[in-house]
């Protein structure tokens, strides 16, 4: 099985969240959607509106990342830099809408390009919707 590794954004945070396997969309969007499906229904019912991309970072490395890991953490990694080798960027944005990008060549030469090297493969039109 190939590796497959992504990265995972967070409008109005700076770290990159970066998985060295797992990454393409049949496996990660399942997973993703469950898990901001639970974030949001968390932040809305306790009203907490602060801190959102710092919270939302937090929990994505903690409770996704138990679950995209497999029990191997050093697939998982947190920094500033964008790595050349990623399949998949998926960018979570303020609105709650997710969108998956695909480096192309430019951003393989230069991965500092970060999403301007990359063609927007997924665009979800509507914020994810929470379960009542």
């Amino acid at each position: 099985m190939p590796a497959t590794p992504c990265h995972i954004l967070v409008e109005g945070n700076p770290a990159i969240v970066y998985a060295s396997r797992n990454g393409t969309p049949n496996k990660v969007l399942p997973l993703l959607n469950r898990f901001l499906d639970t974030f949001w229904q968390e932040r809305d019912t306790s009203g907490e509106v602060c801190d959102t991309p710092e919270c939302l970072v937090a929990q994505i490395i903690v409770r996704f990342g138990f679950e995209i890991c497999e029990d191997d953490y050093s697939n998982l990694r947190v920094g500033v830099e964008f790595h050349p080798d990623v399949h998949y960027i998926y960018w979570i944005k303020a609105d709650r809408s997710i969108q998956i990008w695909v480096p192309e060549a430019a951003y393989r030469t230069n991965p500092r390009m970060g999403l301007q090297g990359c063609r927007l493969l997924i665009d979800s039109d509507a914020p994810l919707s929470t379960k009542s």
